[in-house]
């Protein structure tokens, strides 16, 4: 596992891992020039919901499906500060997920959001699960984005609304086909949606040299390709975790 901020700024990431379980989560950066309701910030929301997912993950959530801990832990991070803080501001921090957890003789998967989690199995057939919806609207400035959020038509994300985490994208595969596994943010996940990689390429990366190493390779690839628009992120946070399974 691996999380970087990106140069200059602090890592709204966030991360947490197991023995049976992987998940990340990538907060959305506050609207330059508007407040959020919150008096706590991205990056405090990211690392709670990180926390209680390690927790109840790491009891095995009793039984529970991936989206309702989910949901259950962005309710519980909504009780701790919804005295505090405006959760009806349409502002309000929120963040995508990425989750793997190995149950019994299966690996199970979400994915919220941009994050991207990649499977490959002992064939060498690499599948990336990804969610769309939410790439429809890049095109849009953040003034406009928070209106789409957690709406019919619109694209979901874990937020103030716990119920979002029903519409996850979520699967299974049994552990006896695959080889290994990764949760990404958007941060690496760029290595192939801007600098033109292959799925198999970072995946290739991650199983030779770690996290860490595709980490570094997102960095050296920003720093020689800068964004043709000034309004595009130069840098963004990064975080990979990988997963290899033995049967």
């Amino acid at each position: 596992m691996c999380s970087r901020a990106a140069p200059g700024g602090g890592n709204e990431d966030a991360v947490a891992v197991g023995d049976r379980f992987a998940v990340v989560l990538d907060g959305a950066t506050a609207e330059p020039g508007f407040g959020s309701g919150c008096r706590h910030g991205v990056r405090w929301f990211a690392r709670s919901i990180a926390a209680e997912l390690g927790r109840l993950l790491g009891t095995d959530g009793d039984g529970a499906s991936l989206p309702v801990l989910l949901g259950d832990a962005a309710g519980t991070v909504r009780a701790a500060h919804s005295g505090t803080c405006d959760l009806a501001d349409p502002r309000s921090p929120s963040a995508t997920v990425a989750m793997l957890r190995l149950r019994g003789d299966r690996v199970e998967h979400l994915v919220l959001g941009d994050a991207v989690l990649l499977l490959r199995d002992r064939g060498g057939v690499v599948t990336a699960v990804t969610d769309d919806r939410i790439r429809r609207f890049y095109h849009l400035p953040w003034s406009q984005m928070h209106g789409k959020r957690n709406v019919p038509g619109g694209f979901w994300v874990v937020g103030a609304q716990p119920d979002a985490a029903a519409e996850a994208l979520t699967g299974s595969v049994p552990v006896a086909e695959l080889e290994c596994a990764a949760v990404l943010t958007d941060g690496a996940a760029r290595l192939v949606e801007r600098f033109g990689w292959m799925w198999e390429d970072l995946l290739a990366v991650l199983t030779r040299d770690g996290p860490a190493a595709v980490v570094a390779a997102t960095r050296a690839a920003e720093r020689a390709e800068p964004p043709a628009d000034p309004d595009d992120k130069a840098h963004d946070d990064a975080t990979a975790a990988f997963c290899r399974f033995h049967v």
